[in-house]
């Protein structure tokens, strides 16, 4: 058992983005069972769940004229624009059928705001509006941060920056994440972890 200063942070194992999903990562399946194994590890386990609603302005379908992965200016900066996922309350939107959510301590939903999207598993994405997650961790004594999940170019590694930004001490565990590596995007994340001074394990 590790310490409980530690906790387990899965990030968005959801079907939408397992194979067959609307936004499907390679292999994003592929980190279930050794997530599962992971979680008999921690006494903290916290699971976030990507929780749109369907007029979402990070959804390409309602701007009209824009395809997916195009960028649009928001308020906050530019958005990439995305297929429909996880949608509230949909098959899409819910945990991945063989992830052990039994076990999970507590879930953060982000991203339900139809205004701003929310990568991070801390912020939203004007890296301000806060989601709960620090104020949970803190009153428990947490300091120390093993993040596993989907994907790791995008949601782990904007979870990750801004634990770090706020003091955590942070592992990314890279055989227990997947990524979407959109133009290079992978590397550019593995590269932002290290220069954060994030721990990449296999």
């Amino acid at each position: 058992m590790r310490p409980a200063n530690e906790a387990l942070i899965v990030i968005d194992v959801q079907n939408d983005f397992c194979t067959g999903g609307a936004l499907a990562v390679p292999g994003g399946e592929e980190v279930v069972a050794r997530i599962n194994a992971m979680m008999d590890e921690f006494q903290t386990r916290v699971l976030t769940q990507d929780w749109h609603p369907a007029n979402h302005a990070s959804f390409a379908v309602n701007h009209p004229g824009k395809q997916p992965y195009e960028v649009a200016g928001m308020p906050y900066g530019p958005q990439i624009l995305w297929p429909v996922h996880c949608v509230q309350d949909t098959p899409g939107a819910a945990f991945h059928p063989d992830l052990d959510i039994t076990r999970a301590d507590h879930v953060v939903r982000k991203g339900f705001r139809p205004e701003i999207d929310s990568y991070s598993a801390f912020f939203e994405n004007d890296h301000e509006t806060p989601t709960g997650l620090d104020d949970y961790l803190a009153a428990r004594g947490i300091d120390h941060l093993i993040l596993v999940g989907l994907a790791t170019d995008f949601c782990v590694l904007y979870s990750a920056l801004d634990a770090a930004r706020l003091g955590y001490r942070v592992t990314v565990i890279e055989g227990a994440c997947r990524g979407i590596d959109l133009n290079g995007s992978l590397e550019d994340a593995r590269q932002a972890m290290l220069d954060a001074h994030i721990v990449l394990e296999p």
